[in-house]
C-alpha cells in the first residue's frame, strides 16, 4: 500500500513503536524511514497528539495500528492527515465472530468487577478484549515480571504483550523520547479472557492476581 501511494526513498512515515516490528519493516521495505511516535496509554495506540508533534516537512504517511482490541483515533488522524496531506493507513486486528466477542466481553466484564491491585482496561469505544491487558503497580518491569511469574506459578497463563518497544530494537534504534510506550512496556500484562473460559477458572484467575496484587505497593 506505501509503494502503491508513491511512498519511498527520503519520505517518512509515523508509526508506533508499541508493538511488533512488522509496520516498521513494511516502512523501510519502502524504502521511507520509520517515525516513531507516542502512544494514548487508554488505548494502547497512536496518540493523535504526538503523531502531530512528529510530522516533518518529509512526512509522508501514518500507519495507526488497533491495538488490543481497541481502536485508534481514526478520526483524528484523518483529520491531521487531510491538513497535512498525509497518506493514514489502519493495521487492523482478525476479526472474531460475534457471539465469541459477546462472551469474552462477558469475561473482561466480570475481571473488571473482581480484580484488585491491577489496573483494568478501559472497556470503551467497542472494545472486543482481543487481550485483556491490565496494568500491574509498583516499580515497573521487575514488579510486573514478579507478578506474572507469580501467576503462572499458580496455575494462570499470562503473557507480556509488548516485551521490547520497537525504537529500543537494534534495528530500529532511536533516540526519541516515548514515556507512555516506555511505561507501557514496563507495566502491561495481558491475562486470560478466551470465550472457551469456565467460571471456575476465572475465579482461578481473581483469586490469584488478587492474593498477589494487594502485595503490590504504587510507585513513589
Amino acid at each position: 500500500m506505501l509503494r502503491a501511494a508513491g511512498v519511498g526513498v527520503g519520505d517518512e512515515v509515523v508509526v508506533p513503536a508499541f508493538g511488533n516490528s512488522e509496520v516498521a519493516e513494511a516502512v523501510t521495505l519502502a524504502g521511507a524511514l520509520p517515525v516513531f511516535a507516542d502512544i494514548d496509554p487508554v488505548t494502547y495506540c497512536l496518540a493523535p497528539g504526538a503523531v502531530e508533534a512528529a510530522v516533518t516537512a518529509r512526512t509522508a504517511a501514518v500507519i495507526a495500528v488497533h491495538r488490543f482490541g481497541r481502536r485508534a483515533d481514526i478520526g483524528r488522524l484523518h483529520a491531521l492527515g487531510q491538513r497535512e496531506g498525509l497518506l493514514v493507513l489502519e493495521q487492523g486486528e482478525s476479526e472474531a465472530p460475534h457471539d465469541e466477542i459477546a462472551q469474552r466481553r462477558e469475561r473482561a466484564a466480570y475481571l473488571d468487577a473482581k480484580l484488585k491491585g491491577v489496573r483494568t482496561p478501559d472497556g470503551g469505544d467497542g472494545h472486543t478484549y482481543q487481550q485483556y491487558v491490565v496494568r500491574v503497580p509498583g516499580n515497573g518491569r521487575p514488579d510486573r515480571d514478579a507478578f506474572a511469574r507469580a501467576l503462572r506459578a499458580r496455575g494462570v497463563e499470562c503473557r507480556v504483550p509488548v516485551k521490547t518497544p520497537v525504537h529500543r530494537l537494534p534495528e530500529f534504534r532511536r533516540c526519541v523520547s516515548l514515556p507512555e510506550t516506555e511505561l507501557a512496556a514496563d507495566e502491561t500484562l495481558a491475562l486470560p479472557v478466551d470465550a472457551t473460559l469456565t467460571k471456575r477458572e476465572m475465579q482461578r484467575i481473581v483469586s490469584a492476581c488478587n492474593a498477589l496484587g494487594g502485595l503490590l505497593q504504587p510507585a513513589f
